[in-house]
């Protein structure tokens, strides 16, 4: 298979005044400027971000719907199951959620699918375990943006959904009590990239804003 190079191209003058500015090769600041990196400052928030420089977690379309739920969890004392995906990113998802609201909620479990038996995604199997297990909300993770027959077996079975996820939805998304995932055309979060895990992430840091806990406990 024969293989086309597209090499990008820069402003020499802009590279040449950056890497000056930072004290760094021509070719570390061509780099920056390909990232659209062109000043000192920009290259300090690259090179040393702080916590600081998150986006507000509020930003993200069903932000508050998604902390009412699980607060509402905590509340009344209800069964909560972290579902997802098999793979890298939904098994990170699961280990950083449980392992957060573990701590908040008091009855918890986590379930990955069995890949071969179920499948991608969010199973009727999960559906019908959690059913079966008094589970009232499902937070699922990496997973469930396209779930509409899913999440409407759900609800016909009085479990509730919440889904953080992170590819592009379909015409029809599911009928969940929130859905975050920033590839929404009508979320207004500024970085539409994050991972499943990421957009796991930013649900824990607007629990923990919410609840007042510090940074140390997210």
């Amino acid at each position: 298979m024969q293989k086309n190079w597209n090499i990008l191209s820069s402003d020499n003058s802009v590279v040449t005044a950056l890497a000056k500015a930072l004290n760094v090769s021509e070719i570390v600041g061509h780099l920056l400027v390909l990232r659209g990196i062109t000043t000192y400052d920009e290259a300090k928030l690259f090179f040393r971000p702080e916590i600081t420089h998150l986006h507000d977690p509020f930003l993200m379309k069903d932000m508050q719907k998604a902390v009412n739920r699980i607060q509402t969890a905590i509340t009344n004392g209800e069964k909560v199951l972290v579902y997802g995906d098999y793979d890298v990113d939904g098994t990170t998802s699961v280990a950083m959620m449980y392992s957060f609201l573990k701590k908040q909620v008091k009855e918890i479990e986590y379930y990955i699918p069995c890949r071969y038996e179920e499948g991608y995604g969010i199973s009727l199997k999960g559906i019908d375990y959690a059913k079966e297990n008094n589970f009232a909300l499902i937070i699922a993770l990496d997973c469930g943006i396209r779930a509409v027959n899913q999440v409407d077996y759900a609800n016909e079975k009085g479990v509730n959904f919440i889904i953080c996820d992170h590819h592009n939805p379909g015409e029809k998304v599911p009928d969940a009590v929130a859905i975050l995932n920033p590839k929404q055309a009508d979320c207004n979060y500024p970085y539409k990239e994050l991972s499943g895990c990421g957009v796991g992430f930013k649900l824990i840091q607007a629990f923990c804003q919410k609840m007042k806990l510090t940074f140390q406990k997210l």
